[in-house]
């Protein structure tokens, strides 16, 4: 593993991180506009829908939450494309170590074949178990009750929190920032993710974002993969910015950049009002970027179906029972994964 490529897993932090953070710092100054905020956020009692058939729930002092990017085409979403159910287009497991100075991200493919359990769907119908569906159509069959569902039973882990994001409020968010800076190292041209740069230094606007991190054909092998390394790297550039920006000397861009922010996300029960969204950061704000460790889920392709991925082992064990354990992902789990491979790291030059 090259030094570059060992920073770079380091540094970068999940679009959670990002918001949940952004979201604490900005209400930590804004106590008395709490009600109008509350009223942005609506939850999702995945508990209630889940049950208890999951796995037990471990009280070490860690946390797990699943954090999902949603493609879905309703409302502001329908420019993007036709879809017959919104699937989630983004997925990463953040797990914060017990004293929560430590975390592990690990981006899961969204082409991943994986055994999906069978889950209740629209109108209450069940949609029955598959043994091999792509991890993204566990969204669509049962929302995000059956994507949680999913995530545990194939890692054995009970989540404790999840997040969603939409296209509409990451768009509208890195807006407000003023944009994101990243420098290209070649053309990025895709006629699906409507993103057309050339090399250099761009200062991307919500729309061009949200190219970048939907761009897989004209990056590495077009497969997915490519796609979460872009998101990786976009995620470091995001995370300055905001650090960069001087939110507090300017109460205004402190309140629009909380009502987006706000409006952005749609949490579990146990985080949808704004007191409860600032107690859980607050438990995350003492993680550092050099003690964030981001990895791709350890997968090969499928010798089927080069376009699908099915889980690399034993890696791919290893990384779910190191988490399981509270413990650091070894090296080693990634070993020989594709995730690894192909050249879109290299696309986006990373910032010193």
């Amino acid at each position: 593993m090259t030094a570059e490529r060992s920073t770079r897993r380091r540094t970068l932090k999940g679009v959670i991180l990002t918001l949940v953070v952004l979201v604490a710092v900005i209400l930590g100054g804004l106590g008395y506009v709490y009600a109008r905020l509350n009223g942005n956020l609506s939850g999702i009692d995945i508990n209630a829908q889940l049950g208890s058939d999951r796995p037990k729930n471990v009280h070490d002092g860690s946390e797990d939450i699943l954090v999902l990017g949603s493609d879905s085409r309703a409302g502001a979403n329908a420019k993007y494309g036709r879809s017959t159910g919104a699937r989630s287009d983004t997925a990463m497991l953040l797990h914060v170590y017990e004293g929560h100075k430590k975390a592990s991200v690990v981006s899961i493919p969204r082409d991943t074949l994986v055994a999906r359990p069978a889950c209740k769907g629209k109108k209450g119908r069940t949609v029955p178990a598959d043994s091999s569906a792509m991890f993204n159509s566990a969204y669509e069959a049962g929302g995000p009750a059956c994507a949680v569902k999913t995530v545990e039973r194939m890692t054995g882990i009970r989540m404790d929190h999840y997040i969603e994001v939409d296209f509409t409020g990451f768009k509208k968010l890195i807006n407000q920032l003023g944009g994101v800076q990243v420098t290209t190292t070649r053309a990025i041209k895709d006629k699906d993710s409507h993103l057309s740069l050339g090399p250099g230094t761009h200062t991307l606007d919500g729309e061009q974002a949200l190219g970048l991190v939907r761009t897989r054909h004209a990056v590495g092998d077009g497969s997915d993969l490519g796609r979460i390394q872009l998101q990786q790297a976009f995620m470091k550039a995001l995370i300055q910015r905001v650090r960069g920006i001087g939110l507090l000397s300017d109460p205004k861009k402190l309140f629009d950049l909380a009502d987006t922010a706000t409006k952005s996300i749609t949490p579990d029960s146990d985080l949808d009002s704004v007191d409860e969204l600032i107690g859980f950061a607050g438990g995350l704000q003492d993680l550092s970027a050099k003690n964030v460790t981001m990895i791709t889920l350890p997968v090969k392709y499928d010798p089927a179906d080069p376009n699908r991925v099915v889980p690399l082992e034993p890696g791919a064990r290893t990384v779910w029972s190191a988490l399981r354990q509270d413990r650091p992902i070894p090296r080693s789990a990634t070993k020989g994964s594709a995730g690894d491979t192909g050249d879109a790291h290299g696309v986006i030059e990373s910032s010193h």
